[in-house]
């Protein structure tokens, strides 16, 4: 029976191998492929740069103009429109201006290629059981791991920089997007689906014409979750070096700077807000419309 006593150490050495062997394997991976894929991020990098660039040096009135222009558009309330030039106007009063639109700018690109990457997937989901099976887990994985955790193969992979903190807010962003396509696509009317088939229409003109607009509103809610996570990942984003109001927020906590903290925080609530109160706003003027139309 003394097998029975090693038994336990043995267990603890095989697994401790194991863990060895598979971070030398990732590091023998990083030393072998890490510039061929910080190469292929380029492009990506490129864009959150020009960017980046473009809101924090086009002059603030401009910008304001075009927040403030968007937020009309998609709303069509002034309530809405008045709430961001508030908001914006106390940003730039306590001096967070640049720091806000380095953040917005990461906002805009990591939504953007969450749009790019969760629509085509939610809708081979929604047009596969067999897709969805296998995507289903993966997402929530994605939903469920800690937002540290994203950050270590990224900073292995391509170091420490921008486009590492893009990846990680885009991972864990991207998950609303992919599940709620899916759901509005498949909640789309059986008997309007029928219809279309009925007047000879090809599967991409149903997909384009029928579904993708009838979904359009449940797609939007997905935008909005995807938006509202991404501001969520900020301040982790900021230890991997990514600039914006997180990086302040990182040094309040270091050196206990209560108001440092407190004033950028409430600056990432703010964006936060006018992100939300506009998706919100553009989605439900969809919804009637779309009840207009087919009511």
């Amino acid at each position: 029976m003394e097998w029975l006593s090693k038994f336990p150490h043995m267990q603890d050495e095989s697994l401790l191998h194991l863990k060895r062997s598979i971070d030398d394997g990732f590091r023998v991976f990083t030393a072998a492929y890490g510039d061929s894929i910080d190469h292929a991020f380029q492009p990506l990098q490129k864009f959150l740069m020009g960017a980046e660039r473009f809101m924090t040096q086009t002059p603030w009135p401009i910008i304001m103009l075009l927040v403030l222009g968007v937020a009309w558009v998609a709303s069509r309330n002034w309530k809405v429109v008045f709430a961001c030039l508030v908001t914006l106007l106390l940003i730039g009063y306590f001096d967070m201006w640049q720091d806000t639109m380095r953040t917005v700018s990461m906002i805009f690109v990591s939504t953007l290629m969450s749009i790019i990457i969760g629509l085509p997937v939610g809708i081979f989901m929604a047009k596969s059981d067999r897709v969805r099976r296998v995507v289903d887990p993966i997402l929530d994985v994605m939903q469920t791991m800690p937002s540290f955790v994203y950050l270590i193969p990224v900073v292995m992979l391509l170091g420490i920089g921008r486009v590492p903190g893009l990846i990680a807010v885009i991972i864990y962003a991207l998950p609303p997007m992919i599940r709620l396509t899916n759901l509005g696509i498949r909640l789309v009317d059986k008997d309007i689906l029928e219809a279309a088939d009925a007047f000879g229409s090809s599967g991409w003109q149903r997909l384009v014409k029928v579904q993708l607009p009838l979904a359009l509103p449940t797609i939007m809610a997905g935008v909005n979750q995807t938006i509202m996570m991404a501001l969520a990942m900020v301040v982790v984003a900021a230890m991997i070096g990514v600039q914006g109001l997180g990086q302040p927020v990182l040094k309040a906590i270091a050196n206990q700077y209560f108001t440092l903290g407190i004033f950028n925080g409430l600056a990432i609530v703010g964006i936060a807000v006018i992100f939300d109160r506009v998706s919100q706003a553009y989605g439900k003027r969809l919804q009637k419309h779309l009840e207009v139309v087919h009511g």
